[in-house]
This record gives C-alpha cells, sequence and structure tokens, in this order.
C-alpha cells in the first residue's frame, strides 16, 4: 500500500519527527505556498536550512507548492508570469530540499465549463508542466482537484501525460465530496492516475480538515474504492494539529482502512 504522510509542525519539531517514526510517515511541507514567504528570501533560506537539519529522510517528502491565485493558463500575460514564477520558486525550493514531488491545483474557474477555456486549460498545463518535468529531472508533479466540479477535465490532463510517470494526479478526496458527483466517480475516472492523495474529514458542505472518523465521509467506503479501482498511492493526513493526525491515523490502523488495509504500509 501507499506511504502515509504528515504535515511536520516546525514548531513541535521533536513531537513531529517522533509522530512520524511512530506511524512511518513521510513529511509533506506546508511552508512555501504561502507568497509571504515566496517574497521573503530570507525566511525561505531559513526555513530550508530548518528542514534541512533535521535527523529526517526527505527524499520520500513532498511539499505543497504556490496554488494563491496561480493561474498559468490565464490569458493576462501579467498573471501568467507571476504564475510561472511561483510554480518556479516552488520547484527551486522541492530540488534544493531534494524532496519527491510537489503538489499543484488546477486553477481553474469553478463550474465554468467554456469549450475555448477548458481546451487552453489543457493545452497550456500539458506544455508547461512537460517543460518543468524537464527541467526538474528528479521531482514528480502530482496535479490536485481543488474548486474542480468534476473529475474529467483533469482525467484528461493526466492522460496526456501517458508516457511521464512523474507526472499525476493528487486526489483530494475531501474536496471531491464537496461536489455533486459521488466520491466513487471520482476515484473510478482518475485512479488510472492517482499518485498521492490528501484525505480529512468535513460535513460534505465546507472543506473542513477535520480529524478522520469525525464528519460525515465514509471511510469504510473510501476504502473499498481504493480496493475495488486498485489505487496504489501515497496519503496525506491534511491537517496540522499533530494530536488530531495521530488520532487520525490511528483510526485508520485500527479499522485496517486505507492505506493500512490490514497490511504494514511502505
Amino acid at each position: 500500500m501507499g506511504q502515509l504522510y504528515m504535515i511536520p509542525d516546525r514548531n513541535r519539531m521533536e513531537e513531529s519527527l517522533e509522530l512520524a517514526k511512530d506511524y512511518h510517515a513521510a513529511f509533506e511541507y506546508n511552508d512555501f505556498f504561502n507568497p509571504v514567504v515566496l517574497d521573503d528570501k530570507k525566511k525561505i533560506e531559513e526555513l530550508i536550512a530548518f528542514y534541512c537539519k533535521q535527523p529526517h529522510d526527505r527524499t520520500k517528502d513532498t511539499m505543497h507548492g504556490a496554488f494563491l491565485d496561480v493561474t498559468i493558463h490565464s490569458e493576462d500575460s501579467l498573471i501568467r508570469k507571476a504564475s510561472e514564477h511561483r510554480i518556479l520558486q516552488s520547484m527551486d525550493i522541492a530540488r534544493e530540499m531534494e524532496l519527491r514531488g510537489v503538489v499543484f491545483h488546477t486553477g481553474r474557474l469553478h463550474g465554468f465549463r467554456d469549450k475555448k477555456y477548458l481546451e487552453n486549460w489543457l493545452k497550456v498545463n500539458e506544455a508547461f508542466f512537460r517543460e518543468i518535468l524537464q527541467k526538474y529531472p528528479k521531482q514528480q508533479i502530482y496535479m490536485e482537484n481543488m474548486f474542480d466540479e468534476a473529475p474529467d477535465i483533469l482525467a484528461q490532463l493526466a492522460e496526456r501525460f501517458w508516457d511521464e510517470p512523474r507526472f499525476g494526479v493528487c486526489l483530494d478526496y475531501a474536496h471531491a465530496a464537496l461536489t455533486n458527483i459521488s466520491e466513487e466517480e471520482w476515484v473510478e475516472a482518475l485512479a488510472p492516475y492517482i499518485l498521492h492523495m490528501h484525505i480529512n474529514d468535513n460535513d460534505k458542505s465546507n472543506d473542513l480538515h477535520h480529524e478522520i472518523g469525525t464528519g460525515q465521509i465514509d471511510w469504510c467506503t473510501f476504502d473499498r474504492e481504493m480496493r475495488r479501482f486498485g489505487v496504489e498511492a501515497s496519503v496525506l493526513i491534511e491537517m496540522r494539529d499533530l494530536e488530531r493526525q495521530r488520532c487520525s491515523m490511528e483510526y485508520l490502523k485500527k479499522n485496517k482502512l486505507y492505506p493500512y488495509c490490514g497490511q504494514e504500509i511502505l
């Protein structure tokens, strides 16, 4: 089964390292998507230095790349240039930290299904991220569903990368649960392309990032879908609080739910 991931708390780093050790978890860094941080070269260097000195194997780790207002498919050249700059910053950080991969959002307008817009989104994203993969040969890229209303367009993009194993989908299962499309349909459509996942709980109306097992998402159904569609992806428990991370991991482990499934995780 897939590698388990957690978000480290640099203010409680010893506890984060201990929790990672207890559950054989890798880290996904959430420090670098904030534009305020990305505008501060000294802060970036301090964060990188801090994480690189920790007694932890970073080669399995991932990070969340810039996503706020990032729109590489924009027809506005200034917005496009700024978006490309933020993505390159993210990839430079990942390369310097020797991380496995970076998560980016689709950046699509929610519910906007204009044919020309979607064709442009597909064309621009494919061309841009092919160049990124060539420039950063040791990193993977995971495209996450954010405000996407359905999985079809993301699946089309992933299909275009059939020849590139380092590009795949990051299925945010909690985001999928907020749409009018069933979670099962999301998994079925994206299963061949899923390399990474984000999971947390919510009330199926708001993106709450609650502890696993405390909301309205059916995690037994989630587990069955992973098995049925043969998903073998890494999984981030996407919440910052260490206590809630531990409770979430324990919930999955106790109930033998993906990525545990009654087996030892990788």
